[in-house]
């Protein structure tokens, strides 16, 4: 009776003292796993620009609808993404924009310090979501 019990605790212990439960934050980083889904960011062509060329698609499969492009027209280059936004307090990082895109633009990162002191710091335009 007394046996099984004794058991029982010292694997208990044995996994309790195996491996720390908690990371001390500020001085350790969680390391993500690979196909999490943090902080958006565009990418750019060879010659620096944006390589969204505002399909809208993104916007378009959005079950949140966070993201907003206006079209813009060159004679050159043709379609490009005048203005980029998402607003990061609508958007549940389900990564239905990263499917969509048919070139692939946007992509999702590992940053997940998202935190900010107002409305505003979540407000991503296409400036902020090109700088790498």
């Amino acid at each position: 009776m007394i046996v099984p019990l004794i058991k029982g605790l010292s694997l208990t212990l044995k996994h309790f003292f195996s491996k720390p439960i908690t990371i001390q934050y500020p001085e350790e980083r969680w390391e993500c796993y690979p196909g999490f889904r943090g902080l958006h960011q565009l990418k750019r062509k060879e010659d620096g620009s944006a390589k969204c060329v505002a399909c809208q698609l993104c916007a378009t499969v959005c079950p949140s609808g966070c993201i907003r492009v206006e079209i813009g027209e060159d004679p050159d280059t043709g379609r490009y993404a005048k203005s980029y936004e998402i607003d990061l307090t609508r958007c549940i990082f389900c990564g239905f924009c990263v499917e969509a895109c048919p070139i692939g633009a946007i992509v999702m990162t590992s940053e997940y310090e998202l935190a900010g002191y107002s409305r505003e710091s979540a407000q991503y335009d296409k400036e902020m979501l090109l700088s790498e």
